[in-house]
């Protein structure tokens, strides 16, 4: 009885650790691809190809023909499934029917399934469960019990269709998308037999506008993944937007200096994925486009974003130590070849006009030229000092080849 039970205990480890570890970036035609994509399928053909020409690389789907259709204009796909709900028929033939389809890249399981039987603010609205919304923060007997029970059905669910998956699957990762405060001690219950985790955050509001706030959204889903990759998913919309419920948060679209802020400060706290929600419901096509050119600015970096941190340039902010609290500036520096990319990201309400950059030595003489804007340094003495205004990114490149060409809407105001 012993050995059959540690056979058993084998065979799950073998199943739930087939896809090995996933880097976090995604693969197409033997190229290595940093995942960017929407939610969103366009349901047009022609707003399909103008979403996949901007740079888009990965798009939901619900079924083959989805597939077909984003593999038509040289996508991937991602498939949502019901990994709560165990392995049932219906299951079985929802993978088998897309299984060996060439453009799924990945699954997805339920989305922000931890939040929604712990956190979730209708929770007691639509189930009956607490007295009101807060009885899960204020951990009170009747939440813990309720979220408990619950974990207990879900978790080894997730962890049987997990095992199913890998049978028939073994290649393919397999992601779990959270809400920003989903409770890590249940997260962690179904980490070991996933691939990559990350979270949703959507800032900008009309009154609140803090995009600052995906820099500690970033760490904190880097230390729940304990090593895994992380992919952030970012705003396409105005709250007033996607329901009533939120009309007092204000008609206000990100702009594209506040959306290519998000997307550069969650790469430089770890992030090795951006997809978008909410474009369903946009309303504005500048917005839209406006993200678009930012999706192309990235796509254009690509080779630097899937390279490794050159842990060999340090960066660090000169100032009187009474004026440097804050968030701080954050960096990322990357090589493709013989080109070096270093980005700069100010979290802070103020500017930070000393912005030391070393370990240039062997840029020696060579021009970084901030990228999209006239300005260019020279390297000298193996260093360079930036200034950065408030929420400002500055990305300098050795070369100008790597701009897009895509330039509409780069002016977007909201």
């Amino acid at each position: 009885m012993r050995c059959a039970i540690l056979s058993l205990i084998l065979v799950q480890a073998v199943a739930l650790s087939a896809m090995g570890e996933f880097s976090g970036y995604l693969e197409k035609d033997g190229k290595t691809l940093f995942p960017l994509g929407f939610y969103e399928l366009p349901k047009d053909d022609a707003g399909l190809r103008a979403m996949a020409e901007a740079g888009t690389n990965i798009i939901r789907v619900s079924n083959r023909a989805d597939l077909d259709r984003v593999q038509a204009v040289g996508a991937l796909g991602w498939m949502p499934i019901p990994l709560h709900g165990g392995v049932t028929e219906g299951l079985k033939k929802q993978i088998q029917d897309v299984v060996d389809h060439p453009a799924l890249a990945v699954w997805e399981g339920p989305d922000e399934v931890v939040w929604n039987f712990t956190a979730f603010s209708g929770l007691h609205k639509s189930m009956g469960v607490y007295a009101h919304k807060d009885e899960w923060w204020q951990q009170t007997p009747k939440a813990i019990e309720y979220s408990e029970s619950e974990a207990a059905k879900i978790i080894p669910n997730m962890r049987a269709t997990a095992e199913y998956i890998r049978s028939v699957d073994p290649k393919r990762p397999l992601w779990m998308n959270e809400a920003l405060r989903s409770d890590a001690k249940f997260v962690r219950q179904y980490m070991q037999f996933i691939d990559v985790v990350g979270c949703d955050i959507y800032p900008v509001k009309k009154d609140d506008r803090k995009v600052e706030k995906m820099a500690g959204a970033t760490d904190r889903w880097m230390q729940i993944a304990k090593g895994k990759p992380v992919w952030m998913v970012l705003q396409a919309f105005s709250w007033d937007e996607i329901g009533a419920e939120y009309v007092d948060r204000g008609n206000a679209y990100p702009t594209f200096a506040e959306s290519r802020f998000m997307a550069y400060d969650v790469i430089a706290h770890g992030a090795k994925g951006i997809l978008y929600w909410g474009s369903t419901e946009l309303k504005s096509d500048a917005c839209r486009q406006s993200i678009y050119s930012l999706a192309s600015e990235l796509a254009a970096l690509n080779s630097f974003l899937i390279a490794p941190n050159d842990t060999g340039i340090k960066m660090q902010v000169i100032g009187l130590t009474e004026e440097l609290p804050g968030y701080g500036v954050h960096m990322f520096a990357r090589r493709a070849g013989d080109d070096f990319l270093i980005a700069l990201v100010n979290e802070d309400e103020v500017p930070r006009m000393d912005v030391e950059i070393t370990g240039l030595d062997a840029l020696e003489g060579h021009e970084l030229h901030a990228l999209y804007t006239g300005e260019s340094q020279r390297v000298s003495g193996g260093e360079v000092i930036v200034r950065l205004q408030p929420k400002e990114v500055k990305v300098y490149c050795t070369s100008r080849a790597y701009e897009s060409p895509r330039r509409e809407h780069r002016d977007f105001a909201g």
